[in-house]
C-alpha cells in the first residue's frame, strides 16, 4: 500500500510542478489570444459581437462626440496590442496597467446597459447579456497575469516565516 501512495504523491508532484511552471503563461497565451482576436474582428464593421455594445457604451461616455468607427477602431487597436503583448510577454509589466482599464471597461455594460443585456425570460441574460457576464473571468484572469508580471520584476527575498517570497 505504502509503494501505491509513494506512486500517486510523485505524480501529484510532477503535476504541481508542471502547473507551477506553465499554468501561468498558458493563462497569458490563451487570454491574449482571445484578445487580440476579438479585437482583431473590431476592425470590420458587423463582423464584432461585441460592436453594439462598444459603440452603444462609447455613446454613453462621450455624449455622442466621438464617431463609431473611430472608437471602433481605436478600441480594436487597443485591444491587439494588449493582445500580443499578454501572449509573447514584451512589454507586458507597462501593459498590465491599460489592461486592467480595459477589463473594467468590458463590463461598463453591465452597468450602461442592463435592460438590453437582461432582456431575457424573467430578466435572465440575453446572448449580449451572456458575453459580457463571461467578461467577469477575463477581469479575473487579468488580476491573476498582473499579479504574476509584477512578481516576475520583484527580486525574492527571504520572509521571517523562513521560505523564500
Amino acid at each position: 500500500m505504502s509503494e501505491v501512495m509513494h506512486t500517486i504523491t510523485r505524480v501529484e508532484s510532477t503535476i504541481h510542478s508542471w502547473l507551477g511552471r506553465n499554468s501561468v503563461r498558458l493563462l497569458r497565451i490563451s487570454m491574449g489570444s482571445i484578445i487580440l482576436l476579438f479585437g482583431f474582428l473590431k476592425y470590420f464593421p458587423g463582423v464584432s459581437p461585441a460592436e453594439h455594445m462598444v459603440e452603444t457604451v462609447s455613446r454613453m461616455l462621450t455624449l455622442g462626440l466621438m464617431p463609431d468607427r473611430l472608437v471602433m477602431v481605436g478600441f480594436a487597436t487597443v485591444e491587439c496590442v494588449i493582445g500580443l503583448s499578454v501572449i509573447t510577454g514584451v512589454g507586458l509589466r507597462l501593459v498590465i496597467y491599460p489592461m486592467a482599464l480595459w477589463a473594467v471597461g468590458i463590463l461598463l455594460p453591465l452597468v450602461l446597459m442592463p435592460g438590453e443585456l437582461f432582456s431575457g425570460p424573467d430578466h435572465m441574460p440575453n446572448l449580449e447579456g451572456q458575453y459580457v457576464l463571461k467578461d467577469v473571468i477575463l477581469l479575473t484572469a487579468t488580476m491573476v497575469i498582473a499579479d504574476a508580471a509584477v512578481r516576475a520584476g520583484r527580486p525574492r527575498t527571504y520572509g521571517a516565516s523562513g521560505t523564500w517570497q
